[in-house]
């Protein structure tokens, strides 16, 4: 589909000659039987330009494609209108573009506008002063935890303030429905509970929902809309979705580990192999089981969580498993995981996840402008 689109542009910009050639008498195009004049004839190949330079960034899967699409059909469209006669037909060419470059547009504008804001906000929050992450530093866990905390590498580093993970994967939305393939960016505060979550989740080709998953002062947000312009779901800060974006919060602290000695998280040993975390903000306490193996490495993470965010949502156990590992930064954190659900008809396992890339800062404001 991204071919033929490619294909159509190139293909309908390249029409577009006919008017330069036209206008400046470098071809006898009968087609054409009105003069064009040179000014005009300028504007033929602008959009023949606008059009070959948007095809070549879809093809190179540059998000900004659709931006430079509407543009070229803008200057098309005009030119057909003052040309009706004889270019009348390059308006369908022109609505099939824009069905498509509408949508991605809007999906590229709510990506952009939604990172820039993230990075906006965690400059200006994250503390800049680090400190070293020592082994006298773990003596109140549990031996497990400890053993994982060292095992993840964290011991004689910079504890981070913040955490950078691009991520990849799929999800669906209800045990019978299909895959959908994701990436995703997410910032996270690793001092405090705080955490953007920004995903781009393909739902057919060139239909996207733009998802930004939201903790910040022990609020939990949520939304989603079709495309990045029509709204699907939007969750604001109520008990339910505060408690389930604090229980992510800490279920994910198995990817910047540095964070299972914050004084807001308190450790108890439940057997040799396991510990409950109980995470606190003024308002809120959550707590989950992680259990680890011999070596140290987390197996899994399990909560009781709200499965929906309706008046009758009720709590179900909510699942994380950890299928492989990875070092990035010299922390190793589980790299591929399996998120489930254990409801009582059956698992509903909804989303596989796997990490690209992390990048810890102990200053935010040294991130580069990805």
């Amino acid at each position: 589909m991204k071919t033929f689109l490619a294909l159509v542009m190139l293909f309908h910009g390249l029409i577009h000659l006919m008017g330069f050639a036209k206008a400046f008498g470098l071809a006898k195009i009968d087609r054409l039987t009105v003069n064009i004049p040179w000014s005009l004839g300028l504007s033929w190949l602008l959009a023949t330009l606008v059009f070959s330079i948007s095809a070549i960034a879809l093809l190179l899967k540059k998000e900004w494609w659709p931006t430079l699409a509407i543009l070229a059909v803008a200057i098309s469209q005009i030119l057909i209108i003052i040309y009706w006669k004889d270019a009348k037909y390059g308006t369908v060419a022109n609505l099939l573009i824009l069905l498509v470059s509408i949508p991605s547009y809007g999906s590229y504008r709510f990506q952009s506008r939604s990172l820039k804001a993230a990075r906006t906000q965690w400059v200006q929050k994250i503390p800049k002063n680090t400190s070293v992450i020592y082994l006298q530093d773990l003596a109140h866990m549990p031996p497990i935890v400890q053993k994982w905390v060292l095992a993840s590498g964290v011991v004689g580093h910079q504890k981070p303030t913040t955490a950078h993970i691009e991520q990849k994967g799929r999800m669906k939305t209800d045990p019978d429905g299909r895959w959908m393939p994701f990436t995703a960016e997410q910032y996270v505060n690793t001092r405090s509970p705080g955490f953007v979550w920004i995903a781009k989740v393909r739902s057919f080709p060139f239909i996207y929902l733009d998802g930004r998953d939201k903790l910040e002062n022990g609020k939990g947000e949520m939304l989603i809309k079709l495309s990045g312009l029509f709204p699907v779901v939007d969750v604001q800060p109520d008990d339910k979705i505060n408690s389930a974006a604090m229980q992510r919060y800490l279920a994910e602290i198995s990817w910047f580990p540095s964070a299972a000695l914050n004084e807001n998280i308190v450790w108890e040993a439940v057997d040799s192999l396991s510990a409950r975390a109980t995470i606190s903000t003024e308002n809120l306490k959550v707590s989950g089981i992680f259990t680890f193996n011999s070596e140290g490495g987390m197996v899994s993470f399990e909560t009781e969580r709200y499965f929906g965010n309706d008046a009758d949502a009720r709590l179900e156990k909510w699942f994380i498993e950890a299928l492989e590992y990875k070092e990035f930064q010299n922390f190793t954190i589980p790299s591929k995981c399996k998120v489930s659900w254990k409801l009582q008809e059956g698992d509903f396992t909804w989303l596989d996840l796997e990490i690209d890339d992390v990048y810890y800062y102990p200053n935010l404001s040294t991130v580069p402008d990805r």
